[in-house]
């Protein structure tokens, strides 16, 4: 059998990881996918084969953190791939900075490098950064790659990546980064096979999850996004708030008193659909209950959408296609048919039987604005970055 790559997602409560595996003179492919979701609570183990089949389902006794839910991964690999030798392992980091503007080879000051930028994605980094220093002590003499959500944005003009600030503080490397760009680069990588009439036009992609952004790309570059300096800008998302009066931050270390790690814990995990509604993060949640803050939390989703396409729709002086992605994005009819309806006036025209089927195209043939649903495979960038830096492909 052929050797293979492995991909690893990892997070505060779940592990994703791929197994992608590349035969003699082919394109990499997707060979199972898996994830230990409930770290810490209720941990379990899934992985399903590149048909669908089901490959593992099993609830686990004891995985209380990342360092044991890797482990965990490992056992389930070494008993299906045994005899096969793992030539490297891709990793999602959510932030590389200025400094990493495509994929890296991963050694120690690469590592401290990235250490550096914790703080500007706490939520993320911190179990990133984990599991290549897990790996290291479990499999030293594999090789890692790091590929970054921010790489794919590092080419925005000046003027899109500037933070309006005193320039000695900017200095410390205050930009504009955006994230979410392995998403993107792979939606942009598929649009000449999937919707070759927009794949060098103006497109704006919708990245909707429990974290949800916007791209303006035109001809299959970034030329701006929603997301900014950290993850939290922009839409309004499963827990954090999106785009806000940052004097609302400073009222609530000045008129409330709350401690840095208060005010942290508020922005990243307290707010956005969980904050409106008082009942859940969840979109699935939320579109099945009648209170009103559970229909505002939607309601303001859409908006800030719906907003946020008519502000990059300006940045790249009109747009031709409109691309849903990621769970909700690529899960729910009736989110992406209330963001079509908000963005009529810019020539969405939706056809409601093709979005119901979810595609791929779910805009009429005689649209002004192509409108489509592109399911994102972040793990498969990760593989096909992983395998030409080390020389795989």
């Amino acid at each position: 059998m052929d050797d293979f790559a492995l991909v690893i997602n990892a997070g505060s409560s779940s592990l994703k990881f791929c197994v992608c595996r590349r035969p003699r003179n082919e394109s990499w492919r997707l060979e199972a996918r898996g994830q230990i979701e409930g770290i810490g609570t209720s941990p379990r183990l899934c992985a399903k084969g590149a048909d669908g089949r089901v490959l593992v389902e099993n609830t686990l006794a004891d995985v209380r953190d990342g360092r044991t839910a890797l482990d965990t991964v490992a056992a389930w690999l070494r008993s299906n791939y045994g005899g096969e030798r793992v030539l490297g392992i891709g990793h999602r980091v959510v932030h590389g900075g200025m400094r990493y503007a495509r994929p890296v080879v991963v050694n120690r000051q690469v590592l401290s490098d990235l250490y550096e930028l914790v703080p500007l994605a706490p939520l993320h980094q911190p179990h990133n950064l984990a599991a290549i220093e897990a790996v290291c002590q479990r499999l030293p003499g594999v090789p890692q790659v790091a590929c970054f959500d921010t790489s794919f944005h590092l080419g925005h003009t000046q003027v899109a990546q500037v933070v309006p600030l005193p320039q000695e503080i900017c200095r410390s490397g205050l930009i504009r980064y955006g994230f979410h760009g392995l998403s993107y680069e792979y939606v942009a990588s598929i649009l000449p096979t999937m919707a070759p009439e927009i794949a060098k036009r103006r497109v704006i992609v919708a990245h909707l999850g429990s974290g949800a952004s916007l791209c303006a790309i035109n001809a299959g570059k970034s030329v701006d996004t929603t997301m900014s300096f950290t993850a939290l800008d922009g839409l309004c998302m499963g827990t954090r708030p999106g785009t806000m009066d940052p004097g609302v931050v400073l009222f609530l270390f000045q008129s409330l008193g709350l401690s840095a790690k208060e005010v942290e814990t508020i922005l990243y995990k307290k707010s956005g659909l969980l904050g409106i509604s008082g009942i859940s993060s969840d979109m699935r949640d939320l579109l099945g209950r009648a209170e009103p803050e559970a229909r505002l939390a939607v309601d303001y989703f859409v908006y800030r959408i719906a907003k946020e396409i008519g502000s990059l729709a300006a940045v790249l002086g009109g747009i031709d296609g409109l691309v849903f992605t990621a769970g909700i994005g690529e899960n729910s009819p009736e989110i992406r048919r209330r963001i079509c309806e908000a963005c009529e006036w810019l020539g969405v025209e939706l056809d409601r039987q093709a979005n119901a089927d979810r595609g791929p195209r779910i805009s009429v043939p005689n649209s002004k604005v192509s409108t489509w649903v592109i399911p994102t495979n972040e793990e498969l960038m990760i593989a096909q970055h992983t395998g030409r830096l080390l020389g795989l492909t």
